[in-house]
């Protein structure tokens, strides 16, 4: 009953996440922790252990060390430490406490951390993804599991493009539990911002095609001739996979109904890298003659390359054009710039970037205060400073390199289709954060973990 706990209650979990707004409240928030604890719980006291694919453990512990050296960097930016310390390692945290604590001068210790109870609350969710990607590396063992993983990840992104369309034709649209206030005119789900809900089902989009593809393949791995395929086409899982894709083409219309510039470009990317790499990958086998396989790839990189930058160009044009400029983007990425100098090594502290933002912040225009610095990898540079930052990139960087690497050497189609959606999903993200703060909004950063995860799982899958 244990190891069911776990299973369902990740599927719960994402099933559950953007239904609140994107679970952007504080009570949404610590229902996600809560439900990571009963899970960690419950694996805790499983006996025996899920049995691991014999390939990954060797992955797993050369990732160890950089996760604890991850989470411990955190830990020591709520640690008290001697006030001349602080001086010393982080004159930034310590110039900013004498300005503006009352206190200062009664300190005798102070935390690198410019606002200690934000940075706790920010690890305490920082810890539930952590568990969260450790239960899916470390459960998510079968083919079954995989595909019910995605088969739930893909009615989910349905019904957030379904319900958003569905939204849009109202008169007084809502967000399922509140009444809609912004974005009026775009498709965005259970979201409210368009672009939170983009990068949402951006991840899903890919997943939906790997599984599709995964699933054809193995369905007709041992037909032969022409009408044994046919008829397996007629069959009732055949059927599944042309809803699997039917979803994802909402999806995609719901991207584009969102009005969002950003979310488009990362769409076109994203199906660009899809279809490139699996070209790609086929052609390694499917050529007799090596130098054809090489050609189509070359062909196949450089439409990429162009898309690619195509979509850059789009998102930059996006910031370049008077009504946005309006917003103050470009200001805020280089107060946020000025930020990291004043605080390079430590950060602000994991969750302060609003906190510390208001001290740097130039007149604008606007009266609204700054959360976020709609750019994932400035504003995380800005909080854990660029060791935090290292560390946290690294972490990612060293699951997805492991991931395609992996995938690069398969073989068995299924897993190779369903790895590569994973590949895209998050490479799409990480396009994504140039722009947003996507990895800031708890729903996706929940899918995020998950699918970065699961991906490396799906890469080593029947490989043994």
């Amino acid at each position: 009953m244990k190891p069911k706990i776990v299973e369902y209650g990740l599927l719960g979990l994402l099933l559950w996440s953007p239904l609140p707004a994107a679970s952007v409240e504080e009570w949404a928030i610590f229902v996600i922790e809560l439900a990571a604890a009963v899970m960690a719980g419950a694996y805790v006291l499983a006996d025996p252990k899920p049995v691991l694919n014999p390939r990954l453990p060797p992955v797993l512990k050369q990732l160890r060390p950089v996760v604890i050296a991850w989470l411990g960097f955190l830990v020591l930016q709520i640690a008290p430490l001697p006030a001349g310390l602080v001086r010393l390692i982080a004159p930034g945290s310590y110039g900013f406490r004498k300005l503006y604590a009352p206190e200062f001068g009664r300190m005798k210790f102070m935390t690198l951390s410019i606002a200690p109870s934000e940075t706790i609350g920010a690890i305490l969710f920082v810890a539930a993804l952590v568990i969260l990607g450790f239960l899916v590396l470390r459960t998510v063992t079968r083919g079954r599991q995989i595909r019910t993983i995605l088969g739930v990840l893909v009615g989910a992104g349905a019904f957030q493009a379904l319900y958003g369309l569905f939204e849009l034709t109202r008169v007084a649209p809502r967000l399922l539990f509140y009444e809609k206030a912004f974005n009026l005119d775009s498709v965005t789900g259970t979201f409210v911002n368009r672009n939170h809900f983009c990068g949402y089902v951006e991840m899903i989009i890919p997943l939906a095609l790997g599984l599709a593809i995964g699933r054809i393949r193995a369905a007709t791995l041992g037909a032969k001739g022409v009408r044994e395929k046919t008829l397996l086409w007629m069959t009732r899982d055949m059927l599944v996979n042309t809803l699997i894709l039917a979803a994802a083409a909402i999806m995609a219309l719901a991207v584009f109904l969102s009005n969002s510039r950003s979310g488009l470009a990362v769409l076109a990317f994203s199906a660009f890298l899809f279809l490139e790499l699996w070209i790609s990958s086929f052609s390694r086998t499917a050529f007799r003659r090596p130098w054809v396989g090489k050609a189509v790839r070359v062909v196949l990189v450089g439409v990429t390359v162009a898309v690619l930058s195509i979509s850059v160009g789009s998102t930059i044009r996006r910031f370049a054009r008077d009504d946005l400029l309006r917003e103050n983007r470009p200001q805020y990425w280089s107060t946020t710039v000025a930020m990291i100098r004043e605080f390079p090594v430590f950060g602000t502290g994991l969750g302060t970037f609003a906190s510390a933002y208001d001290a740097y912040e130039k007149p604008s225009s606007t009266e609204l205060r700054l959360v976020h610095a709609h750019n994932d990898y400035l504003e995380y540079a800005a909080e854990v400073g660029l060791l935090g930052a290292a560390l946290l990139l690294g972490s990612v960087l060293y699951i997805v390199l492991s991931a395609y690497l992996a995938w690069r050497e398969r073989r068995y189609p299924e897993a190779r289709a369903l790895a590569l959606g994973g590949l895209v999903s998050i490479a799409g993200m990480g396009l994504h954060a140039l722009t947003d703060f996507n990895l800031h909004i708890p729903a996706n950063m929940v899918l995020f973990v998950v699918v970065l995860c699961l991906t490396l799982v799906m890469a080593y899958y029947r490989k043994s």
